[in-house]
């Protein structure tokens, strides 16, 4: 056999051999492994046994002490529901004493209305009977005496309401009055005002009567470039070493004056020089209308007034109302406002605005219609001023209705500034003519037999007929007379109408 076959043979009887093996110790190790598995299944089951046991063994003792939780709460409860069912029945026998209570109650109420209706009854029966016997007694019938009641209560209350309405008026003007003078007088006293008068006629002294010969010129020439270039009119009369100058507007007229006293001064007269002489006295003017403008305003400490503004302020430098200078006035009435403004407790810039601006119209240089609360407005509007102070301009002559406090504070600075003492002057003409319409409206009402403007018209003094005009009436026939005198006539301040009624009874001795 050759050699190769034999390990061939060897060789496959060693694998052979060894698989066998092989499969030997597979078949033993299977068994084993089934062997440990049975062993592990039932320690397994073992251990959950055991472990059930254990659990249901804390399940009972959790439920055991959950019932014992819950027999405890439910006894609480159980305390709780009968101290509740205790209260409700202690308010249940409350409730049904007091029904019983309020049953009697009812009880002897309805026995005393049947009493009430019954004495109700009784005195409507006696009112009946004495309304009979007072017909018999009187003779009067119960229309005529319910009547003449009727008339005799309204009179008591047509009485007692006027005495009620004169006791309210007489408070309330005292205490208005008193805190009215208290505001005033601490107003006046802390304001002096030096009082300036001006007319719209001046007049130039001459050094001599020479003089006016230089001023006519030849053929007049000079006097007419004069006038012609400041608008005034120069009245050369008899009157020794003066001139005239007449003009309504007084920047014109100081033009003309200053201008006249330098030509006089220089002593060279002649158009050429009137020219040059006038323009410069034109520009100096201008400036000091410009610098009395600021100066008011500093003076004030008003700011933010436009350049345009300033100018027609200034202007109120020349400007007279009544002899009073309008310039003057207008920072009087500025500090009046002012001070009743901080009084009051209003707004004290705007019064003092509003009061300073009121009456600008009248430097303001145009040709448009309107008074010079309008146009003073109007300007205020364009300057862009505020509302309240435009309507402050514009109401301070009740041209238009107040829109504020402050609006009613300035035309009240306005009337004392106007009104006080020497403050204005008033031409003889008009001062008996405004007495004559005082005294004519007085003597057209019925009942009045004199009267008497007294105290340059600041008081009207009436006597009425007695037998007329009773006590009851006196006070409404002052009122109808003050109204009468507001809605016809225009004056400063305020007049005091007085009725003076007197019963005189006369007999002789003979």
């Amino acid at each position: 056999m050759p050699y190769w076959v034999m390990i061939l043979s060897c060789s496959l009887v060693g694998v052979l051999i060894g698989w066998l093996l092989r499969l030997a110790y597979a078949k033993y190790q299977l068994s084993s492994s089934e062997q440990r598995a049975i062993r592990l299944k039932q320690d397994a089951k073992i251990e959950a046994e055991r472990q059930k046991n254990e659990y249901l063994l804390e399940g009972k003792d959790q439920l055991h002490r959950e019932r014992k939780q819950q027999d405890k709460e439910i006894r609480e409860r159980q305390k709780e529901l009968q101290k509740y069912e205790k209260r409700i029945q202690t308010k249940e026998d409350s409730l049904e004493k007091k029904l019983s209570d309020i049953e009697t109650q009812q009880k002897t109420i309805t026995s005393k209305e049947v009493e009430l209706n019954e004495k109700s009854n009784n005195i409507t029966k006696l009112e009946d009977e004495l309304k009979l016997e007072l017909e018999k007694v009187s003779g009067l019938t119960r229309e005529e005496a319910k009547r003449i009641i009727v008339e005799r209560v309204e009179n008591d209350a047509k009485h007692d309401a006027q005495a009620l309405v004169n006791k309210i008026e007489q408070e309330a003007k005292d205490t208005a009055e008193k805190k009215a003078r208290e505001i005033l007088v601490s107003t006046i006293q802390r304001i002096a005002t030096d009082v300036t008068s001006d007319v719209t006629v001046t007049s130039v002294s001459l050094p001599s009567d020479e003089m006016k010969g230089r001023i006519i010129g030849r053929e007049g020439r000079n006097i007419r470039t004069l006038e012609t270039l400041t608008g005034v009119d120069i009245i050369i009369d008899d009157t020794p070493e003066a001139v005239v100058i007449s003009c309504f507007d007084p920047i014109r007229k100081v033009i003309a004056k200053k201008s006249l006293e330098r030509l006089i001064s220089d002593g060279r007269i002649h158009p050429a020089r009137i020219e040059e002489v006038v323009q410069k006295v034109a520009a100096e003017i201008n400036q000091i209308i410009i610098e009395e403008g600021e100066k008011l305003l500093f003076d004030l400490g008003v700011h933010n007034i436009p350049r345009e503004g300033v100018k027609a302020l200034g202007r109120l430098y020349f400007r007279t109302s009544y002899g009073q200078n309008i310039l003057d006035h207008s920072k009087e009435v500025a500090v009046l406002a002012g001070m009743i403004a901080a009084e009051v407790g209003a707004d004290r810039e705007l019064a003092k605005r509003g009061a300073l601006l009121h009456d600008i119209g009248k430097g303001l240089e145009t040709d448009g219609e309107g008074n010079h609360a309008e146009l003073g407005a109007e300007f205020c509007k364009r300057m862009g001023e505020k509302p309240l102070v435009v309507n402050a301009v514009a109401a301070h002559h009740n041209d238009v209705e107040f829109g504020s406090l402050e609006a009613i504070i300035v035309q009240l600075a306005d009337a004392i500034s106007a009104s006080r003492p020497g403050a204005r002057r008033e031409s003889l003409d008009n001062y008996i003519k405004r007495l004559e319409n005082l005294e004519r409206i007085a003597e057209s009402f019925t009942g009045v037999e004199k009267c008497f403007a007294i105290q340059a018209g600041r008081e009207l003094r009436i006597l009425v007929n007695s037998d007329t005009v009773t006590d009851k009436d006196a006070l409404p026939l002052a009122k109808e007379i003050a109204k009468q005198i507001e809605t016809e006539l225009t004056y400063p301040g305020r007049i005091r109408v007085a009725i003076i009624r007197e019963t005189r009874a006369i007999e002789y001795a003979r």
